[in-house]
């Protein structure tokens, strides 16, 4: 607990009703979507705007207490465990739509909307919105740029970072400072803008974000091509890019995970398959069905055994809305679900799924693979019983081999879920020794006592990598 001299001065700023300590506050606050992860916060607090925001802080910067923003809670890689205490920052009561500007094609709003409430609300205007994470209906804006959130439409579109053109943050030491703005183009000094997205929380605490917009596509197209053999759904992922084609959504799902999708979606697919594209296209009329005909052409040149296109929006909706249901289908197999991810070149992607079934047969656990494979982000899904120590040492030593793996084929130890806790101890196999110490100076600049999110991103200890070749 906080000694009462800082409760009350963060009880003085938002409320009593809005600072709490008791057990069941701080216990629903002390884990996120990461399985297997926990810690006690000291307090959990609501703030309502920027200047709450900045004045709890420096508060706790005065006192040295550590701090954790937070949204939904739905990152994967306990990026929101209060591993070190102090006070949960929850953003939800901030949660307005600010400003929709139709002549900039910009919106402007702050961290605690749910993104899918964006996203429906923006579409209902006529205009577009991509980032698509499938925690969509759960997530926040804030997280989504905090974790820089890819989806099923980043391979056309891109992630969060492309959409984000200015931000309010209120630094550690309680200071507000805004980055970019209503601007195509600005290079005004270093760009703080595209630092913050994907900063975890680690820099500083985002109050507001102003978004791009784009217009909406005309028209829109969605097929499954399914495989017996994985490399030839591979070589059409390939060879739609060699083509210049570049889909809405490419994604990839191999055999297990399709029995578990089908099952819970209820989709009749054939359960033979060794992987399954879903595939949309959209943009004009004419490119549309130029492209989805060319697409289907090219899945047939790979030995595709069926090719189908979704006859009408519903059909389309459902194949899509099974895909995001992947996580959830396999959560129903077993008590505890570890959702990881790691990239790769997409020309890799085939190499990648039989390395993680190779390690997964080797440490004798059951994982399931599934992703976007048009962005070679992958997301091998392991199913397990957390009380199975024995088990789910198998499943973390598999995990290890996998991120080596990644890196090993030119790709990285995360594409979208972020490095928070999780991935912490494998973050120097990607960008080096020289790339942590840059981070952390940068890390020093912000919060030179250490107290925003501490104990992510920077493992007290980095895993010692075997194999350091790549192919």
């Amino acid at each position: 607990m906080l000694n009462n001299q800082v409760r009350l001065q963060l009880q003085a700023i938002v409320g009593e009703a809005f600072y709490k300590d008791d057990m069941e506050s701080l216990v629903t606050h002390s884990y996120d979507g990461t399985p297997m992860l926990q810690s006690l916060p000291d307090g959990v607090i609501y703030p309502r705007d920027t200047a709450q925001v900045s004045a709890i802080m420096k508060v706790l910067n005065e006192h040295r207490i550590p701090l954790v923003s937070r949204g939904s809670g739905t990152n994967l890689c306990g990026g929101t465990v209060p591993v070190q205490g102090g006070v949960v920052m929850v953003m939800h009561r901030m949660n307005a739509i600010l400003d929709i500007d139709l002549q900039n094609l910009t919106a402007t709003v702050q961290p605690g909307i749910i993104t899918k409430q964006f996203i429906e609300h923006i579409e209902n205007l006529g205009l577009f919105y991509p980032p698509d994470p499938s925690s969509m209906a759960i997530s926040t804006i804030g997280g989504n740029i905090a974790e820089c959130s890819g989806g099923l439409r980043g391979l056309k579109y891109g992630t969060t970072k492309d959409y984000v053109i200015g931000l309010e943050c209120v630094l550690a030491s309680g200071e507000i400072m805004r980055t970019g703005g209503k601007l195509m183009k600005d290079v005004a000094g270093y760009d703080l803008t595209k630092l913050l997205v994907g900063s975890e929380g680690t820099l500083a605490v985002i109050t507001e974000a102003t978004l791009k917009l784009i217009p909406p596509p005309k028209a829109k197209k969605t097929m499954l091509a399914m495989y017996k053999d994985l490399y030839g759904a591979a070589r059409t992922v390939s060879k739609i890019i060699e083509n210049r084609i570049i889909p809405a959504t490419l994604e990839f799902m191999d055999n297990p995970t399709i029995r578990v999708v089908d099952d819970f979606a209820k989709l009749g697919l054939p359960l033979d398959m060794a992987a399954i594209l879903l595939i949309e296209q959209d943009g004009e009329p004419e490119m549309v069905e130029r492209d989805i005909a060319l697409i289907s052409e090219i899945c047939r040149e790979e030995q595709a055994d069926e090719v189908s296109i979704a006859s009408t929006q519903e059909e389309a909706l459902k194949l899509l809305t099974a895909r995001r249901s992947a996580f959830t289908a396999l959560a129903r197999l077993r008590p505890t679900t570890i959702l990881e991810d790691a990239t790769v070149p997409r020309s890799k992607i085939a190499e990648m799924v039989l390395e993680i079934n190779r390690i997964a047969t080797k440490h004798n656990v059951q994982i399931c693979t599934f992703g976007h494979a048009g962005d070679g982000n992958l997301h091998p899904t392991a199913t397990t019983d957390a009380r199975d120590h024995d088990e789910v040492h198998r499943v973390e030593a598999a995990f290890e081999e996998i991120f080596e793996a990644a890196i090993r084929l030119g790709g990285t130890i995360t594409g979208e879920h972020g490095v928070g806790l999780v991935k912490a101890p494998f973050l120097e196999w990607k960008v080096g020794s020289s790339g942590i110490a840059m981070m952390k100076g940068i890390k020093d600049a912000f919060d030179p006592h250490h107290i925003l999110n501490p104990g992510k991103m920077f493992a007290k200890e980095s895993r010692r990598r075997v194999v350091i070749d790549r192919v």
